[in-house]
């Protein structure tokens, strides 16, 4: 009968000593509580407990969609996804919003004694803060400012979370799925802006074509005016350096004539008479001319002279064959002798019909 005893005493302490060996793995923790009051939180690796006096609290997770009871807190940053919901936006547009929750506990004990559900409460909270802000927007702004939504809703919940010991670190719009005839309207819509798009690029590239060609005839032209201005330029410089030219030549002239004059035993009538010629046969080139010397009795002088000249010429020298002055200043003085002194006459080239 004792032995009896003492096994069984042996049983009960042994089972007693294993059950109170715990194992806590990495990233985890557990809550102890002795005689039902918290005692302290027992962290990564061996543990002991005392039996009949300390046992772990356990607390409801949500894993996969569905709650599971657990002893061990994960302390590791958890993802939590909820089902589509229906809101309710500003303009009174019902539709269906997704989201994704990632959140971290940092308090093992707030965790458990702040609040009776955790992952209850977080859902939940998240659905209602959902709804109120997506409530105060409209259905243009739910659908553009995703990241805006995110933002008041992780620091709605962040703030209420607190409390329990949770962080919440992120939070996502997953999906929003307006209703179809909505979708249907932001097809059209989408359609016709992006024809209006179009056509405001075509005409913005109409314009863009015309104000170039403006330009560029407007510089063609500019440049054609610049090179015929270029042109006149040196068109008239040309003409000025041939004057100059044409007045140095002239004056180079004169002055070798002048000079061989000079040398020649000065200006006597002999060669007054012949440049007095060559000047009128000069001034008569060209079509419908005729000069009339007005001192004609000087030019009878002159061809007077002349002759005189040409007959000492003659009877001194063998008679050559008569020049061409010598014909033309007889001609002129057998006309001149035979008519009376005129006034110089000069006869304008006949002009056409039509001036």
């Amino acid at each position: 009968m004792g032995t009896g005893v003492l096994v069984v005493i042996a049983l009960a302490v042994g089972f007693a000593l294993v059950k109170g060996l715990r194992i806590v793995p990495q990233a985890k923790v557990m809550v102890v509580e002795r005689l039902g009051k918290f005692h302290n939180v027992a962290t990564s690796g061996l543990n002991i407990l005392i039996p009949f006096l300390d046992s772990p609290r356990a607390m409801e997770m949500r894993v996969d969609n569905r709650y599971t009871r657990t002893h061990l807190v994960d302390m590791r940053e958890q993802v939590m996804g909820f089902e589509t919901v229906q809101v309710i936006t500003h303009d009174n547009v019902t539709m269906e919003v997704g989201s994704v929750i990632y959140y971290q506990i940092v308090d093992a004990a707030k965790a458990l004694y702040a609040v009776e559900n955790l992952a209850l409460a977080i859902e939940q909270l998240t659905m209602t803060n959902l709804r109120n802000i997506m409530g105060g927007l409209t259905l243009d702004q739910t659908l553009t400012s995703r990241e805006t939504v995110n933002t008041k809703l992780r620091m709605v919940l962040d703030e209420a979370t607190e409390k329990w010991g949770v962080k919440v670190t992120r939070v996502e719009l997953r999906e929003i799925e307006p209703p179809n005839a909505i979708k249907e309207a932001m097809a059209k819509q989408m359609t016709a802006e992006r024809e209006r798009r179009a056509e405001v690029t075509k005409a913005e590239g109409d314009k863009a074509a015309a104000i170039l060609e403006a330009e560029g005839e407007k510089i063609s032209r500019i440049l054609r005016a610049e090179a015929e201005r270029d042109a006149e330029v040196a068109r008239a410089e040309g003409r000025k350096r041939a004057t100059l030219l044409d007045a140095e030549a002239k004056a180079e002239a004169t002055r070798l004539v002048f000079d061989a004059v000079n040398s020649g035993g000065g200006a006597t009538p002999e060669v007054l008479a012949l440049r007095y010629m060559e000047t009128l046969q000069e001034l008569g080139k060209g079509d419908n001319k005729m000069f009339v010397p007005y001192e004609a009795t000087a030019a009878l002088g002159s061809i007077a002279t002349l002759k005189e000249v040409f007959a000492r010429e003659a009877s001194a020298k063998p008679q050559p064959a008569p020049s061409a002055a010598a014909l033309s200043a007889q001609s002129i003085s057998r006309t001149l002798g035979s008519q009376p002194p005129a006034m110089p006459v000069r006869t304008r080239p006949s002009l056409p019909a039509d001036e």
